[in-house]
């Protein structure tokens, strides 16, 4: 119920035994049921409709006290047990004249919801709503009500029911907090939270097995199309606020829309590992992976992936949590660099010469030639113009190397001013090549820096299979050295 509204009135009363089975029915009920007169309501709307009212919910709108106008006019004509052992009154009196008590102030807006329906000529109408027992306790009810036959016109009769309905709505509300709780705990989670879709997947590596394969590993080595495929199979259902952040994806519609820029490229690999984990039906997974931003930036991330309980048959509900590590694989690919490089020039540094020798040693590749090369003066300009003159100098030649030598081939810092090329499977003409190449980029350097010349003595030698690297190198050092003492004979230093 939800009009606060006036007083009981006296129904006539009726003659012979099926009114009276109608009134014990009416009093037994196991619902609660008023009978209430809204000859009062019917004759307000006439005159508001006379003055010119089109729209009831507008009428309120502008002033909503005449939604307490309205219920000031209903009349309670009787009620049954139910009614007032659920509204805890002693009797029909005591309920009418305590109705403020009732339906209170936020009753008002769906009491005129009601309204409407009568308005707009319906006989029935229908509403959730709260009440109050007389004692204070909240009730929430669910009210039906139906005009009489023979009254649709002055609506003198009707007969509504009120269903106690608080333990489904505290359950209900129950629910919604629970799933709020729940969507807040996904919602804001500080990793990436994804809601997957594995199904397609699932049926994918069921093909697979009823066409006898049993080596999973040998049959995705061969068929590296199937990982492609089942990368393009996954069907992202929900993602949390940290993943659109973190993925740089605008909102939900842009990022499930671009899911194959995500999944791609270094993802293959891991994902390839990640199925074969599957194929041996192991539902709960983590490792490291890579996927990518929409700016295609790539995001190196630790995965843990479950298949939720329910779906261990069709793989229809999988999630997925993913941790930046982007900056850790950064960290620890900077400190591997620094163990393979010369800080100063950028240039591999003499352990990883020493290790790539070994490596060369055993592998053989040959023929293999190596270049040393020594920059000249360097010395003088350290004494005359200071160490940081003489490390320019040193970054410079630096830059002319990384821009020479591309792999198979390596350059390396092994000494103050000493470097080497080293490079497989390159015979006697290759050396000389670089070599050509070298003295242009040089010159090119020269020009660019105004100030200190960038000079060098070079010298190579060419190992055959069966020759020690050692020789070799002994060789070339021996041709740079030979070169380094014509470079100062021709500028007449006393070198």
């Amino acid at each position: 119920m939800t009009e606060p509204r006036a007083r009981a009135d006296n129904l006539p009363t009726q003659a012979g035994p099926d009114a009276a089975v109608d009134a014990e029915m009416f009093d037994l009920a196991p619902v609660s049921l008023w009978l209430e007169d809204y000859s009062g309501l019917s004759a307000l709307f006439r005159r508001w409709r006379a003055e010119g009212v089109t729209s009831l919910a507008t009428h309120f709108a502008e002033d909503p006290a005449r939604i307490a106008e309205c219920a000031a006019t209903l009349r309670v004509i009787k009620v049954n047990r139910r009614t007032l052992q659920l509204f805890e009154a002693t009797g029909l009196t005591d309920l009418v004249g305590n109705l403020d008590r009732i339906f209170q102030a936020e009753s008002l807006d769906c009491h005129a919801t009601e309204l409407v329906q009568l308005w707009e000529g319906r006989n029935s109408f229908s509403s959730n709503t709260v009440n109050y027992t007389l004692t204070g306790r909240r009730l929430d009810v669910e009210v039906t009500a139906t005009v009489l036959p023979g009254y649709e016109a002055d609506l003198g009769r009707v007969l509504v029911a009120v269903q106690d309905v608080t333990e489904r709505e505290a359950a209900r509300r129950q629910l919604d907090e629970s799933e709020r709780y729940a969507r807040g705990l996904f919602e804001y989670s500080p990793v990436s939270l994804w809601v997957e879709d594995f199904s397609s997947i699932k049926r994918l590596l069921q093909e697979v097995r009823d066409c006898g394969i049993t080596d999973f590993r040998v049959f995705l080595d061969v068929h590296e199309e199937l990982v492609v495929r089942c990368m393009q199979e996954i069907r992202v259902i929900d993602v949390n606020e940290h993943t659109l952040s973190l993925f740089r994806a605008p909102d939900r519609k842009t990022l499930l829309r671009r899911t194959s820029e995500i999944f791609r490229d270094k993802m293959q690999r891991p994902f390839k590992e990640q199925l074969m984990e599957l194929w041996d039906n192991k539902l709960h997974q983590q490792r490291e992976v890579v996927n990518y931003a929409l700016n295609g930036e790539p995001l190196y991330l630790h995965m843990q992936l479950s298949v939720l309980p329910g779906h261990e048959d069709d793989w229809a509900l999988v999630q997925v949590a993913m941790t930046d590590i982007t900056a850790r694989k950064k960290a620890e690919a900077y400190l591997e660099f620094l163990g393979k490089h010369d800080e100063l020039t950028k240039l591999h540094n003499r352990s990883f010469y020493a290790d790539e020798l070994n490596r060369l040693e055993r592998k053989g590749r040959y023929p293999i030639s190596i270049i040393m090369i020594d920059v000249n003066g360097l010395k003088a300009i350290n004494d005359e113009l200071g160490h940081q003159a003489g490390d320019a100098l040193l970054r410079r030649m630096g830059e002319v190397l990384i821009k020479a030598v591309e792999e198979p081939a390596y350059a390396c810092r092994i000494g103050g001013d000493e470097f080497a090329i080293l490079m497989p499977d390159t015979d006697e003409h290759g050396a000389e090549s670089m070599m050509e190449n070298l003295d242009e980029l040089l010159a090119i350097n020269n020009q660019f820096y105004n100030g200190t010349m960038l000079q060098t003595a070079m010298g190579y030698a060419t190992g055959k299979d069966g020759v020690r690297l050692e020789t070799t190198i002994r060789l070339a050092d021996r041709a740079m050295y030979e070169a380094k003492r014509e470079h100062y004979l021709e500028s007449g230093s006393g070198r």
